[in-house]
């Protein structure tokens, strides 16, 4: 392949992976981001400026493009402005990857299942990775962990959390092989694990004694607004509190696509160990 493959959201979390997945298997990328002096991509990547909500910039990106890995970063159920970027990547590239989640399969499917409606009408070939959820939001405990309490609403919330990596070999396998178009990969952990067992697995790879504390559910509620807004915090708070009778689904689907088992938590806790050990 000569043809570059555009990625949106190549300094995020799965963006990263895929960026370097890509190079190490000698695709061209190019890397739209807002910084691209800031951007620290790997050497190889063609780091173009741009925001992915601006359909104007992502045309301009994906003009030559094979493919484009889509990460969409809004959380309005509306999806505003989701159809205009489907449409400029539609005029460029023949086939799309869009970081979705499980909640897409659900209904409307929120933000994610407005995203992929748009993708689908506008993109002739496209697949969409459905995530769980990805276990590198856990990081947002690192100042808990370091002082061996976390405080959080619905330990027993039981999720099948996926390292970013996996998530990353999906994109690529499905934006450089064919056999994927048209599907909506589950993209899971290989397990179920309770958001207070989370805790104590850091807590056991990092060397700290880290337990759970439970948040009255109105605290937790003001906190997860304050971040993301109010909607988007029920969303979360919704979706937890089903998880501790309804565990997330967990899927084969990884190991079908890179034939070998999905990471586990804990996996990724030993990977992550840096970013919560305690300081000094």
């Amino acid at each position: 392949m000569t043809q570059p493959i555009l990625v949106t959201g190549a300094t995020g979390n799965t963006g990263r992976h895929v960026v370097a997945g890509l190079l190490a298997e000698g695709f061209p990328v190019r890397a739209l981001t807002r910084d691209p002096a800031r951007a620290a991509l790997p050497a190889g990547a063609e780091a173009v400026r741009g925001d992915v909500t601006d359909p104007a910039a992502v045309a301009a990106a994906a003009k030559g493009a094979a493919a484009a890995y889509l990460v969409w970063p809004g959380t309005d159920e509306a999806a505003e402005g989701a159809a205009e970027v489907a449409a400029a990547l539609g005029e460029h590239v023949g086939r799309v990857v869009y970081l979705s989640a499980t909640g897409a399969a659900e209904g409307s499917g929120g933000v994610w299942g407005g995203v992929e409606r748009a993708v689908r009408g506008a993109v002739p070939e496209w697949t969409f990775l459905r995530v769980s959820g990805l276990a590198v939001n856990t990081l947002a405990w690192a100042d808990q962990v370091r002082r061996g309490v976390v405080r959080a609403p619905f330990g027993g919330a039981a999720r099948s959390l996926v390292h970013e990596r996996d998530v990353a070999e999906m994109a690529v396998r499905a934006l450089v092989d064919g056999g994927h178009s048209g599907r909506a990969y589950v993209v899971t952990g290989p397990e179920v694990i309770g958001q207070a067992d989370q805790v104590r697995v850091i807590g056991e790879e990092v060397g700290v004694p880290a337990r759970w504390q439970e948040q009255p559910l109105d605290e937790a509620r003001d906190e997860l607004t304050e971040a993301v807004g109010a909607d988007f915090a029920d969303q979360i708070i919704t979706h937890w509190s089903e998880n501790i009778d309804v565990p997330e689904e967990v899927s084969g689907d990884v190991a079908r696509v890179l034939g070998r088992p999905a990471l586990t938590f804990r996996e990724w806790a030993r990977d992550h160990r840096a970013a919560f050990q305690p300081e000094g």
